[in-house]
């Protein structure tokens, strides 16, 4: 599926998530409730993918967890905060690199409109040199 048509998708979703719901909610009432819509819509998601790393010959097994990856191409990082912390961009940036995707959405639910809420974050270094080789994921997604 077409990644363009895939981000739009969750977007659309995203919004009419917090259409009905509002903001102020868990991050994990929105996590589960925008699987479901984009499941119902036909699309491939897993939820809470456990990612392992390597750095300097050490194995992190689990070190972190991907909120929702859809159709196996794009990572969603949702939040419910009243900011928008910079560190969340980096955090996403950060789970493209190591996962050698290329593209994220971070969604907070936090703000009064979703249009606020929503920040689309490309790799354009996917290249297995783009992460320094003494820091390698390892995910069920074969990277």
């Amino acid at each position: 599926m077409e990644i363009e048509r895939v981000t739009a998708e969750i977007v659309d979703a995203a919004v009419r998530l917090h259409r009905e719901l509002g903001p102020g909610l868990l991050e994990s009432v929105y996590e589960r409730v925008l699987a479901a819509s984009l499941i119902k819509a036909g699309l491939q998601v897993d939820r809470q993918v456990p990612v392992s790393f390597e750095f300097e010959g050490m194995q992190f097994a689990d070190a972190f967890r991907v909120d929702l990856i859809v159709e196996n191409a794009v990572v969603v990082e949702l939040k419910s905060s009243a900011q928008n912390a910079p560190v969340y961009g980096k955090q996403v940036l950060t789970y493209l690199r190591l996962m050698n995707l290329n593209v994220g959405l971070l969604l907070n639910f936090g703000h009064a409109t979703m249009k606020e809420g929503i920040r689309r974050i490309v790799n354009d270094h996917t290249s297995p040199s783009s992460v320094s080789p003494r820091l390698r994921v390892k995910s069920e997604f074969g990277n």
